[in-house]
């Protein structure tokens, strides 16, 4: 018994050993499971991390690179600003009320009660007050200045201003900026210094965007963290985390797409921008790279941008609340855009005055007064693409001579250049308005015009029209419109005849009788007068007064189409001119630009200035680069022409021209010529005063018939420019070697004043008739005769 118990005992003994050893065996096996495991998922851990390394060191090499290439050498494309010409205002200065209100809204300056601050004025009756903006003119800076003028009938009659501004008794108003020639990917900014930057802008920007932003290094984890519970929370997204170097990251370098590529990106690059450069320089590029708002296509970048954008006014002279607004604008330029949502822009302009109160930054008194203003946003912004399409169009062309198109569209040059602001608004209207009343006297309602206006003395292009919808300038009619121009070129025809001063005089005798010429190609031109009738004899006065067209060609003949062709070219024109007798006619193809070019030397008397639309180039700093100077080059024969604008006085007085002072309104003396085109497809329209020439085109795009005339369409399109401009007689006064003499006309005979049909006419000197009238001839005789007695038999 007992050994089968000791016997059952050691069975269970090996048993439990047995079991015991089968544990061990299963801890070990376990515990070397659970090492290899380990040991493999450190394998796979490492080779992450090699990974990583690998594939993630480069990267942050390769932003590293893109960061320090992009911002060491950070340099934004900035438009050209495009500047109307500095409006001049003096005592004796023509202007009217009208003109003046217009010039002023254009240059964005606003009509208040109190013009306590520039760029405002006020009216009372016919007393102005206004404050001048400071302005980098084209000659140099001058400073802001408040005066005080008043206006007459036609001009200003008094000008004061503060003491020692206008010594000279002239101020110079600061030009309407009229156009923007923006960069190709259009972001439209203005570049600020950060010590020219507002001291609240610079700190309430922080407080509301980014209080960490002097401490951290480009992120903020903390921050980062709790936005994106609170979006996950809100299951879209309701905060942001970024700080100020992270959103200049995604404006500067990044797109805009929401992905963990870019946001992993995004926070490198800010690491690695505060690692290369300090907070200054970060918030300055800040400051002129976020976006603000858009203008049609243009993006509106920067805080200096935006301040001119929606307020009319440099960043510096900005109120409390209008860089309240700005910063506000920067969470989201859109959604907060005073002019589209002006409550949710309020509301959220005051929210950050009050972040700015319990920042310390503004007290609660200064608060309330800013929270108490509105938006103060303009309506509409100053500039922004072009408001005078065609104008620009001419501006660019003629830069183009010196500047390269990308210097014009990312150097940020300020260009100075001729156009009147109200005189270009006046031109607008008579364009639309004259065509819509020519429709109203039964003309096709399709026409189309052109119209061209400059100084007389300078040259300057004061408007220029290329379309009959302002702004529309799909074809620039006033620059590439080539059409023929008809009895415009008659004028010239006239002149060469009056060049040969041994033959030819206003009274010399011409024919109108019908001619035949037979042409290279055999057929025969015959050219007829515009009533099919011929008229004989007569003096060339007459025939250029009425337009004749059988007697131009009679004196064209004369005096050679070769001739003709190389007058034009003196004028300025280097268009291509057919070397035909139809030329006599017009039958030529010239653009309203090089009409007004061939005129504007007539008009200034014989000296050819050629026609220009820029003044000067200036860096945005204000350094000038180019000044277009005047060059006047004085023609050969100027008597010629001196006697030529007296009788274009007289196509208006009595020729073709003969309604125009009834379409003005009042008896001016007004050189002119009307000019139509075979079949009645082409109307023109030249005419000159002392100070201003201006050509106007109407017909149809396509060249059909229109059934217009000189007189009956454009003539009526410059009369409706004019009815708005000071208009001043022309100037008659001769040079040497020219004298006015009373003839009898018809008889080409001297006489005297007291005499019947006895007019006074220029004569170059040994021009003038020989032969005496007899009316003149018995006075000549009494006085001979008093003389006698008074001499020799003595007073009774």
């Amino acid at each position: 018994m007992i050994s089968k118990a000791k016997t059952r005992v050691k069975k269970t003994r090996a048993k439990k050993g047995g079991t015991s050893r089968r544990n061990k065996q299963r801890k070990k096996t376990g515990k070397t499971k659970k090492s290899g495991l380990l040991r493999r998922l450190f394998r796979i851990l490492m080779l992450l991390l090699g990974l990583g390394i690998g594939l993630g060191v480069p990267w942050v090499v390769w932003l590293d690179v893109q960061v320090r290439g992009e911002f060491d050498g950070r340099k934004w494309d900035l438009p050209s600003r495009v500047y109307a010409r500095p409006l001049s205002l003096y005592e004796g200065k023509a202007i009217s009320q009208n003109s003046l209100l217009a010039e002023l809204k254009a240059a964005g300056y606003r009509r208040t009660s109190v013009t306590d601050t520039p760029g405002s004025f006020s009216v009372n009756g016919n007393r102005f007050d206004i404050n001048r903006r400071a302005f980098v003119f084209d000659d140099g800076a001058k400073p802001a200045v408040r005066f005080q003028l008043q206006l007459g009938a036609d001009s200003i009659q008094v000008l004061r201003g503060d003491p020692g501004v206008n010594d000279q008794g002239l101020v110079r108003l600061d030009p309407a900026e009229i156009a923007s020639i923006y960069p190709l990917h259009d972001e439209d900014r203005t570049l600020i210094a950060l010590q020219d930057v507002p001291e609240l802008l610079v700190t309430g920007l922080q407080a509301v965007e980014d209080r960490q932003f002097k401490h951290h290094n480009g992120i903020v984890v903390r921050s980062i963290a709790r936005a994106l519970v609170a979006n996950i929370r809100a299951g879209r997204t309701v905060q942001g985390g970024s700080t100020l170097t992270q959103q200049l990251v995604k404006n500067y370098f990044l797109s805009s797409n929401r992905t963990v590529v870019r946001k992993v990106n995004e926070a490198i690059m800010a690491v690695l921008l505060e690692w290369h450069y300090d907070k200054a320089e970060i918030l300055e590029a800040y400051l002129n790279e976020i976006f603000m708002g858009q203008q049609g296509k243009h993006a509106i970048h920067g805080f200096g941008r935006a301040s001119e954008f929606y307020f009319d006014r440099p960043l510096a002279d900005l109120a409390d609340e209008q860089i309240a607004l700005l910063v506000g604008m920067v969470r989201g330029a859109s959604l907060y855009n005073p002019r589209r949502n002006p409550q949710r822009a309020l509301q959220r302009r005051n929210q950050v005055l009050d972040i700015f109160a319990g920042t310390g930054l503004m007290s609660s008194a200064r608060v309330a007064t800013a929270k108490s203003r509105p938006l103060g946003v303009v309506d509409k912004p100053r500039s922004g693409g072009s408001r005078y399409p065609a104008f620009v169009d001419m501006v660019r062309r003629q830069l183009k001579r010196d500047y390269r198109s990308s210097d014009l569209s990312s150097e940020g040059l300020r260009i100075f250049t001729t156009l009147a602001p109200a005189e270009q608004e006046y031109a607008q209207q008579a364009v639309a308005g004259g065509l819509d009343k020519l429709r109203q006297r039964g003309l096709p309602a399709d026409l189309q015009a052109a119209l061209v206006l400059a100084d007389v003395a300078s040259g300057e292009v004061r408007a220029l029209v290329g379309d009959r919808v302002a702004g529309r300038n799909y074809f620039n009619r006033a620059l590439d419109a080539r059409r023929q121009i008809g009895s415009v070129i008659k004028p010239l025809v006239y002149l060469l005849a009056l060049e040969h001063v041994d033959d030819y005089s206003l009274l010399t005798p011409v024919t109108d009788e019908p001619v035949s010429l037979r042409q290279p190609d055999g057929s025969v031109w015959s050219p007829a007068n515009y009533d099919r009738k011929s008229h004989g004899e007569m003096p060339l006065l007459e025939a250029l007064v009425h337009s004749y067209n059988q007697a131009t060609v009679q004196v064209g003949l004369k005096v050679g189409v070769a001739n003709l062709i190389r007058k034009i070219r003196q004028l300025g024109v280097n268009a291509k001119v057919p070397a035909v007798p139809a030329t006599l006619l017009g039958a030529v193809e010239l653009t309203p630009i090089e009409v007004a070019q061939m005129y504007q030397s007539l008009a200034a008397g014989g000296y050819s200035v050629p026609l220009r639309s820029v003044i000067a180039v200036q860096t945005p700093q204000g350094v000038l680069l180019t000044r277009y100077p005047l060059r006047l080059m004085p023609l050969e024969h100027r008597e010629a022409v001196a006697v030529l604008n007296f009788a274009m006085t007289r196509v208006v007085a009595r020729g073709t021209a003969r309604e125009l002072p009834g379409l003005l309104g009042e008896d001016v003396l007004i050189a002119g010529k009307t000019g139509t085109t075979n079949e009645r497809r082409d109307s023109w329209f030249v005419g000159y005063t002392r100070e201003r020439v201006a050509v106007t085109w109407v017909g149809r795009d396509d060249n059909k018939p229109a059934g217009v005339t000189g007189s009956n369409a454009a003539m009526r399109v410059w009369a409706e420019l004019f009815r708005q401009l000071p208009v001043s007689n022309i100037d008659l006064r001769m040079p040497d070697g020219v004298n006015f003499v009373w003839v009898d006309v018809q008889k080409n005979a001297l006489t005297d004043p007291s005499c019947t049909a006895a007019v006074q006419i220029p004569f170059i000197d040994g021009t003038e008739p020989s032969s005496t009238t007899a009316c003149l001839d018995r006075l000549e005789k009494r006085n001979r005769r008093s003389l006698w007695r008074k001499w020799f038999e003595g007073d009774d």
